[in-house]
């Protein structure tokens, strides 16, 4: 029998594992152990669990190179203004225990209490989401493979490259503070999420996006209104618990996401007003092809469907949902209102209009 991970409670299995009702101290893997699972482990060490996509590069037309750069000016003005500077950015430590107090051990029992009003359920939505945080290198590379757009070198100085650079660094926050908290709770297996972060990582992302800045914008403003109606609605649930500590962490993170939405939106918009043809293409081929969510190549070493899994907790307890997905789209599609519309125009474009 090939090996499973076993969740108590409803027989779901993320790479966390429920032991107990909704007060259990201790939420643990436990993994079913036998040789199928000693060769799924081997066979997938540095390969996604599942077959990606056939791979599609670089289809944006070479001429169209030039509209990104010529935009460098613009993103400097209307991009660069939806990052905060460093010194007025909220840190991890600023809602976790300070080591350094005193009454460290104390906020950590504390901490821990409260800790212990949260359903696994609801952990395992944590989780989740700071397993998606942590693979943000892959995240950078995503972006950085988008032509006219990507860091060519580095520390390049354009705003395009300056953008990637800054958003990491504010991400970076999101993932470093659900994992601090989650590593206190003293609630789930550490060592479990950790290889499962790795796995992620080594597996990267099928967004198929082909090298294309217009698809990879419309990725990314789909993308960033997920997590912020994700982390918001496990706000919502902390406060429901009990632990306004916690929401105020999921809060954050969200009010973050909806700034980062708003920039990666405005970019899309601008391509709407410059390339109306081009840009709705783009939007149509995206839709069609489905937006993949970024933890989709999740793997902890046994389960092959552990984001599915994943998945159904967080559509049962309200967290991401089926119908958030028909509300993005239907969102943005409003937001982006191609001007165009209507209009003559190549075939091709209307057709997707």
């Amino acid at each position: 029998m090939a090996s499973r991970m076993a969740l108590r409670p409803h027989g779901v299995t993320p790479p966390l594992a429920g032991r107990g009702a909704r007060r259990s101290a201790s939420v643990r893997v436990l993994a079913v152990a036998s040789s199928a699972s000693a060769k799924i482990e081997s066979k997938k060490t540095f390969a996604p669990p599942k077959e990606v996509h056939v791979q599609v590069t670089h289809s944006m037309p070479p001429q169209k190179m030039e509209i990104f750069q010529s935009l460098d000016g613009w993103a400097r003005d209307n991009l660069l203004l939806h990052l905060k500077p460093v010194e007025k950015c909220w840190q991890p430590q600023d809602f976790l225990p300070d080591p350094a107090s005193d009454g460290f051990h104390d906020e950590v029992k504390e901490l821990r209490e409260r800790a212990k009003e949260i359903p696994d359920d609801y952990l395992v939505c944590l989780v989740g989401d700071m397993i998606t945080e942590e693979a943000l290198p892959t995240y950078q590379t995503m972006l950085n493979t988008l032509d006219g757009v990507r860091d060519e070198t580095g520390a390049s100085p354009t705003a395009w490259a300056v953008w990637t650079r800054a958003w990491t660094a504010e991400e970076n926050r999101h993932g470093d503070l659900l994992n601090k908290y989650l590593y206190l709770t003293g609630r789930v297996d550490m060592r479990q999420i950790e290889k499962t972060i790795q796995y992620l990582i080594g597996s990267g992302m099928d967004p198929r996006t082909e090298n294309n800045p217009y698809l990879g914008f419309i990725y990314t403003s789909f993308q960033e209104r997920a997590t912020f109606i994700s982390h918001g609605n496990t706000a919502r649930h902390a406060k429901d618990f009990g632990d306004l500590k916690l929401a105020q962490i999921c809060g954050i993170i969200a009010s973050d996401e909806k700034r980062h939405e708003t920039a990666y939106t405005k970019i899309v918009e601008k391509l709407f007003e410059i390339d109306p043809d081009g840009t709705v293409l783009a939007l149509a081929d995206m839709m069609r092809k489905k937006i993949a969510m970024p933890a989709h190549l999740m793997f902890d070493g046994q389960d092959e469907k552990l984001f599915d899994h994943f998945s159904m907790v967080a559509q049962r307890l309200g967290v991401y949902t089926a119908r958030d997905y028909a509300d993005i789209l239907e969102f943005l599609v409003g937001r982006w209102k191609d001007p165009e519309a209507g209009r003559e125009g190549p075939v091709e474009g209307q057709a997707s209009r």
